[in-house]
C-alpha cells in the first residue's frame, strides 16, 4: 500500500506543477488587435557611431517609436487612479506587459546589437505607444565613384517580424518623425549630416518557405564626404608630384640616364598612391575618382620615358634643334593634356555619373 500512495502522491505534485505551466503556454501572446493593425512609426537617431567603408557597414544609435490602438487593453481610469499604465524596463517588457506589440526588425542588422532601454505606455482609451533604444551595426552597399567627393546613403529596412502585410501595416508618424540633423550630438568624422528620409514600402519574407509580403519602412540617412582632407593630403601632392616630372623637359637632351631616374621615381611614387587609396577602400570592381585619377597621372608620368627615349635618338643622330623643338612642346603640352583629362575626369564622374 505504501508504493501506492506513493505513486499517488506523485501524480497529484506533478500535476501541479503541469497544469499551470500548461495554461500559461495555452494563453500565450495575443495577436494583433485588428487586421490588419496600423502601427505608426517613428525614428530617433541619437548618434551615428562609426562608418567604414572598407566593410560598407555603420554603427548607429538610434530610438524606434510605435504607436498602435489595442482597445483590449483599454481601461477605467478612475478606478484605477491614472489615465496610463507604464511597462519599463526589460523585465516589465517581457513579464508583466501582456498585450500585444510589433516586433521591429531591421532586416540588414548586422549582429544581435545592444538593446539598451524600453517602455511601453499604455492609455486608458486603448492607445499604445512603445520605445526603444538600440546600439545596432548595419550593412549597406555604398557607392564610390566620386570619392572623395561622394554622398552616401545609408538605409535601414524595418519591418514587424512575424506579421504579414494583411496583420500588420507600418507607418510614418510625422509627430514622431524627427531631423537628426537639428541633434547636435550627431555628428561622425569626415561626414556631415544632410537629412534624414523615411519611406513606406513593402518587401517579402521567407518564414516557411513560402514568400510572404511584408510592410517595411525604409530609413534612408544622407552623409555628404568632408573632402578637404583627401584634396589637400592626396591630390595635391599629386599634381604637385606630376609637375616635378616634368622637370626633364628642362633638363639637357643629352643626360638621359637623369632624365629617366626622374621619370621612374614619380612612377614608383605613384604605385606606392594606389597601395595608400586600396588600404582605405573596400574591394570594389569600378574605378573611383581617385583611381582614375591615378591612372591618368600613371599614364602621363610613364609618357615621360619614352619622350626621353626619342629625345635621346634625336641626339644621337645629330638632330638637337628637332630634340630641343620637341622638348619645348613638351613643357606646355603635357600639362595641359594632363589638366585637360582631369578636369574632363571630375565632370565625368561628379556631374555625368
Amino acid at each position: 500500500m505504501t508504493l501506492k500512495y506513493a505513486i499517488y502522491l506523485f501524480f497529484v505534485l506533478a500535476s501541479l506543477v503541469v497544469a499551470p505551466c500548461a495554461r500559461a503556454i495555452d494563453k500565450g501572446m495575443p495577436g494583433p488587435p485588428s487586421s490588419p493593425t496600423e502601427v505608426m512609426v517613428g525614428v530617433f537617431v541619437a548618434d551615428i557611431i562609426d562608418l567604414n567603408e572598407v566593410n560598407e557597414n555603420f554603427q548607429l544609435e538610434l530610438i524606434l517609436m510605435a504607436s498602435w490602438h489595442d482597445p483590449r487593453l483599454a481601461f477605467d481610469a478612475k478606478k484605477e487612479g491614472s489615465g496610463e499604465k507604464i511597462f519599463q524596463g526589460p523585465y516589465q517588457f517581457a513579464e508583466v506587459f501582456a498585450g500585444w506589440w510589433p516586433q521591429l526588425l531591421i532586416l540588414n542588422e548586422v549582429g544581435r546589437g545592444d538593446f539598451n532601454a524600453v517602455k511601453i505606455t499604455v492609455y486608458a482609451d486603448g492607445q499604445v505607444r512603445y520605445a526603444e533604444q538600440r546600439n545596432v551595426l548595419l550593412e549597406t552597399p555604398m557607392s564610390l565613384q566620386d570619392y572623395p567627393f561622394d554622398i552616401q546613403h545609408l538605409k535601414a529596412y524595418i519591418i514587424p517580424f512575424g506579421n504579414k502585410k494583411d496583420e500588420v501595416v507600418l507607418k510614418i508618424n510625422d509627430g514622431l518623425q524627427q531631423d537628426v540633423k537639428r541633434h547636435s550630438n550627431v555628428n561622425i568624422a569626415e561626414w556631415d549630416l544632410q537629412h534624414l528620409e523615411m519611406k513606406e514600402g513593402e518587401t517579402f519574407y521567407r518564414y516557411d518557405g513560402k514568400k510572404q509580403d511584408i510592410s517595411q519602412i525604409l530609413l534612408t540617412i544622407v552623409m555628404k564626404r568632408q573632402s578637404a582632407h583627401v584634396v589637400w593630403d592626396i591630390i595635391c601632392p599629386l599634381f604637385i608630384l606630376v609637375s616635378m616630372v616634368w622637370s626633364i623637359f628642362w633638363m639637357d637632351i643629352e643626360s638621359l640616364a637623369d632624365r629617366l631616374n626622374i621619370s621612374f621615381i614619380g612612377i614608383l611614387t605613384i604605385v606606392a598612391y594606389q597601395f595608400l587609396i586600396i588600404d582605405n577602400m573596400p574591394r570594389i570592381s569600378y574605378l573611383t575618382f581617385t583611381d582614375a585619377l591615378l591612372l591618368f597621372s600613371f599614364i602621363i608620368m610613364s609618357a615621360t620615358v619614352p619622350q626621353s627615349l626619342y629625345i635621346h635618338s634625336l641626339v644621337r643622330r645629330g638632330k638637337q634643334a628637332k630634340a630641343q623643338r620637341i622638348d619645348r612642346m613638351s613643357r606646355w603640352a603635357f600639362p595641359v593634356f594632363y589638366l585637360v583629362m582631369a578636369l574632363a575626369n571630375y565632370v565625368f564622374y561628379i556631374y555625368l555619373t
